[in-house]
């Protein structure tokens, strides 16, 4: 029986559940702005901290090759320092010109071998250096980087337990009324509140005009949408209308019709003057 009478229900209490389903989301999307830009800080800098650490572990691995790479020079330079002694000391024992000059030969190439090495290394400890620096900088950056993560975290953390109560007591009021709308008409009214950028899916008629793009409704549109007799969403921006009277909304007619009153006194003067 009670979904018999959900379904039954008039448009007009229909645009009044919607209202108010309206209200309880515009509070909930008012709790979540105090939050202001804290959450997009808190991603960015989490997603800097994971790009900083990654930069971290590339700089040590490079730092890990080049100490390979040194400790292998300096290696060759052993191989090649033994064995340039042992030419030096066979230079003794030569027969003939030949024999000389072929180790004086091996000799001079592993004495250039041994001086590529000790360049290859001074290269990579100058890499290493740089790197080290490089390491040195970033570590202190994640340093600072962690320290505001922490910072802008407590913050937040701070600002959600303000305001969680109360927005947990709007979220199920919201369901609430959610459960007492048709779901197509749900559908409907949240794709146009996604699509609003002020995420309003349903206004009510604010001086002839639409409350939520502001163009102008004609006349009759806005009996149509006095006498409640079906739902009318606006031609322009598409959100549901509703009038101000069924809204609970009281408009000041006194503040409109202040400037015409105004005009009609000055025309008056002009004609008693003359």
């Amino acid at each position: 029986m009670a979904k018999k009478e959900q379904k039954e229900l008039t448009v007009e209490e229909k645009l009044q559940l919607l209202y108010q389903l309206q209200t309880t989301l515009s509070g909930i999307d008012e709790k979540r702005t105090l939050r202001g830009e804290l959450p997009e800080e808190v991603k960015g800098l989490e997603d800097e901290l994971v790009g900083l650490s990654t930069r971290i572990e590339k700089i040590q691995a490079e730092i890990t090759e080049y100490n390979k790479a040194i400790r292998l020079k300096q290696g060759e330079i052993e191989k090649a320092t033994m064995r340039s002694e042992q030419y030096k000391s066979q230079l003794y024992d030569v027969r003939n010109n030949r024999q000389y000059d072929s180790l004086t030969k091996e000799i001079e190439f592993l004495d250039l071998e041994i001086l590529a090495c000790k360049k290859k290394i001074r290269e990579a400890e100058q890499h290493i250096d740089d790197l080290t620096r490089s390491l040195n900088d970033n570590t202190d950056l994640i340093d600072e980087r962690r320290k505001d993560l922490d910072e802008k975290k407590g913050e937040l953390t701070d600002i959600i337990a303000e305001t969680r109560v109360e927005e947990d007591k709007l979220k199920d009021k919201a369901r609430e009324l959610e459960a007492k709308i048709d779901p197509r008409l749900l559908y409907s009214f949240k794709r146009i509140r996604k699509n609003a950028r002020n995420g309003l899916g349903i206004v009510y008629v604010q001086r002839d005009s639409c409350g939520g793009c502001f163009n102008k409704i004609p006349p009759q549109r806005q009996l149509d949408i006095m006498m409640h007799k079906k739902i009318i969403p606006c031609e322009y921006c598409g959100r549901i209308l509703i009038d101000p009277e069924l809204a609970g909304v009281k408009l000041d007619s006194k503040s409109e019709d202040k400037p015409k009153r105004k005009r009609a006194i000055r025309r008056t003067k002009k004609t008693t003057e003359e």
